[in-house]
């Protein structure tokens, strides 16, 4: 099957009123810019990092061709992708400290191409806005996650969000994505604390 991408772009205030109710659970699409860099390295020709994010983007799967958006003599920037970036109301406090940096980030999962069935390097497989879900992303040492800044469009949707649904209590960790270990023990601990904004396993 041929995936392919779709170069149409909707508001990003079209998701901020969600119908003029702020939902319990709500989506927002965001393209995945992924920069790809040569390396003088005998056992790895690129190196690959997202960038940016652009809210609001057409669909495009992973899995499938990426645009050119900007290229250089070394180097060159994709559209790797369409994801949702969905919000929870059991992550709101993640979310809060998040909006607290200077500047707030999204965090990118990103998988091999083997472990994603298709021909990249590697390949986007998850945004979240949530520092403790990216730190379990972090810990499992099966993903890369990387960070990007959060546009302001996207600052103003996750603060609606918050507004709309936020209550101090006990926070409640969901689950991984996809759960590939036994053990979900993972502390509260967030992808934003000093000196954990490393990568789990590179491509």
């Amino acid at each position: 099957m041929a995936w392919g991408c779709r170069d149409a772009r909707a508001p990003v205030g079209g998701w901020l009123q969600g119908g003029g109710v702020v939902q319990k659970q709500e989506t927002l699409p965001l393209g995945v810019v992924l920069e790809r860099r040569r390396m003088e390295n005998p056992w790895q020709d690129y190196a690959w990092k997202p960038v940016a994010v652009i809210p609001g983007a057409g669909a495009c799967d992973p899995r499938g061709e990426w645009p050119v958006l900007k290229a250089g003599e070394d180097w060159a920037q994709f559209h790797a992708g369409t994801l949702p970036l969905e919000l929870f109301r059991k992550e709101t406090e993640g979310y809060k400290v998040n909006l607290t940096q200077k500047p707030p980030r999204l965090f990118v999962v990103l998988r091999s191409g083997e472990d994603m069935d298709c021909d990249h390097d590697m390949a986007p497989f998850l945004v979240t806005a949530c520092p403790y879900e990216a730190q379990d992303y972090m810990d499992s040492g099966e993903e890369t996650v990387e960070v990007v800044t959060m546009p302001d469009g996207v600052i103003a949707f996750v603060q609606a969000y918050i507004d709309a649904h936020h209550v101090d209590e006990p926070f409640h960790k969901r689950k991984r994505k996809r759960h590939a270990s036994g053990d979900d023990s993972f502390g509260r601990r967030s992808a934003l604390d000093p000196g954990r904004r490393g990568n789990g396993r590179h491509g």
